[in-house]
């Protein structure tokens, strides 16, 4: 299967680097709105057969036109939504918050799985509710699936199920608003990155963490 995993259109969120990941969520910001709509273009080479969103409104608004465009339902799943930030929702992204969100999204990756966000959820239950969305779209028999989701969960997702992806590159590429990270494979056996925002992925490289909204962790205040 092939999978494209798109980060949603900017949010009011977004432009404060809020910690922002509760249901329903922000709406789009007129950016925002134009990044939905160029969508349907950017994609336009591939043969989507099924959409994704998740419960949050943002990423329904973000996969609206693309739906329209190509005809086809948007398939609304919690799986695959942020991953909670609990006792940090709404902080600012600057912060120790920030730091301490994205510390955990990677230490998931990595394999600490027991470890939980402040007042939030762990490891085993975010990879696992975003697991069972990618194998319901495998299982549905669609050659390429589009999956309109979130920036801090793809990257953690991705950071720990991709072959030739590890932390170092996942935390060092944050997504901008509307980015495509495109995969191929399945759940048995296994994924490989093929390009993130456009540029092919080889083999992993070094690199330094990021915040949740793009901000690498060294220009946390």
């Amino acid at each position: 299967m092939r999978l494209l995993l798109v980060r949603h259109g900017q949010t009011p969120s977004n432009v404060d680097f809020l910690l922002d990941t509760a249901i329903p969520g922000a709406v789009l910001t007129p950016l925002g709105e134009r990044q939905a709509t160029a969508l349907p273009e950017a994609l336009a080479d591939e043969d989507i057969e099924a959409l994704y969103a998740s419960t949050l409104v943002r990423t329904q608004l973000t996969a609206a036109p693309l739906a329209a465009a190509r005809g086809l339902d948007v398939l609304v799943r919690d799986g695959i939504r942020e991953v909670s930030a609990g006792d940090l929702e709404m902080l600012d992204g600057h912060s120790e918050a920030g730091r301490t969100y994205m510390e955990t999204v990677f230490a998931w990756s990595a394999g600490d799985l027991e470890r939980r966000m402040p007042g939030g959820e762990n490891g085993v239950e975010a990879l696992a509710r975003y697991d069972s969305v990618i194998a319901e779209a495998a299982d549905s028999g669609a050659g390429t699936v589009a999956m309109v989701s979130h920036g801090a969960a793809i990257r953690m997702w991705v950071a720990a199920r991709a072959d030739n992806v590890d932390i170092d590159f996942a935390a060092a590429r944050p997504l901008d608003n509307t980015g495509v990270v495109i995969l191929e494979g399945s759940p048995s056996d296994g994924w490989k990155v093929l390009t993130w925002e456009g540029a092919a992925v080889g083999v992993t490289g070094p690199g330094s963490e990021a915040g949740p909204a793009g901000r690498p962790l060294d220009e946390i205040e």
